[in-house]
């Protein structure tokens, strides 16, 4: 009897979401994740029945997350925190420093570019692959490696359907709202052109805006593409400007409530993507 009750503690040390076991007991055996894809991603690989929390709510821009106290609480106590470090959510980054737990940065785990040549772009989750390594991370971190498996391999498909709805285009610039697709771009062979840096919150003076419009007819795009999480007006003003269209691509760093209750996901919203880039871009 005494060593089944060792052997049972023993399994419980080893665990790294398990809760009140070991020496690790402030976990409350509960999961967080940052935003959605980092979320949707943990969802995959944890174990059934585990709570993974969403720490920034449907329709809010992750980079503007403001922590309540219940976070705070919930950051404290989980087994596993996971998040996107570099300034991308400075509120979760200190929250983070603060804490006992295990926690996972993500752009840790992958080759990183540059966004708009002066600091990295965040945005790895819109490469499929490297979104797979993240996934594997994820597995990796909860003692689960082959628990992504399954949901790497879905990726691998995904990028298969990318590559070949992108392989034959017209055009290969992408004309963003911000620098928020390097990751995207780098994986099929496009051009991004941002109208402003990594953060969405940059304001162009006139000056700036008149060279932006210029840009546009310069790369002969048809289309300025901008996010459903961030204000459109900067977008339609160069469009309206050059006389071209406006679209909308989703950097997918989280769901609106619509995408949430029409049970959108990873997948359907890059799927999206991709007809909305096959539209812009003049794909056969």
């Amino acid at each position: 009897m005494v060593s089944r009750i060792v052997l049972v503690c023993l399994a419980c040390a080893a665990a790294v979401v398990a809760a009140g076991c070991g020496e690790s007991g402030d976990a409350d055996g509960s999961l967080v994740a940052a935003f959605h894809p980092l979320a949707y991603a943990m969802r995959q690989v944890a174990p059934a029945g585990t709570e993974v929390v969403d720490l920034t709510p449907p329709g809010a821009e992750p980079h503007d997350l403001e922590l309540s106290a219940r976070d705070v609480e919930r950051l404290r106590d989980a087994a596993l925190v996971v998040y996107a470090g570099g300034g991308f959510q400075p509120t979760v980054e200190d929250a983070v420093r603060s804490r006992d737990g295990r926690s996972l940065d993500v752009l840790g785990e992958v080759e990183l570019l540059d966004g708009d040549g002066s600091e990295p772009d965040p945005h790895v989750w819109l490469d499929p692959l490297r979104y797979g390594q993240i996934a594997r991370s994820i597995a990796a971190a909860l003692g689960r490696p082959k628990a992504a498996d399954a949901f790497a391999t879905r990726l691998v498909q995904l990028d298969r359907v990318l590559a070949r709805g992108l392989a034959h285009c017209e055009r290969r610039e992408i004309v963003t709202s911000h620098a928020a697709f390097a990751y995207l771009a780098d994986r099929y062979d496009l051009e991004q052109v941002p109208l402003v840096g990594v953060s969405p919150e940059a304001e162009p003076d006139p000056r700036d805006i008149e060279r932006l419009i210029d840009e546009v007819g310069r790369t002969g795009a048809t289309t300025v593409f901008f996010e459903p999480l961030v204000s459109s007006r900067l977008a339609e003003t160069v469009a309206r400007e050059a006389g071209v269209s406006t679209a909308v691509l989703d950097p997918l760093e989280g769901l609106t409530s619509e995408q949430e209750e029409s049970g959108g996901d990873y997948f359907s919203v890059m799927r999206q993507n991709l007809a909305a880039l096959r539209a812009a871009l003049g794909c056969t």
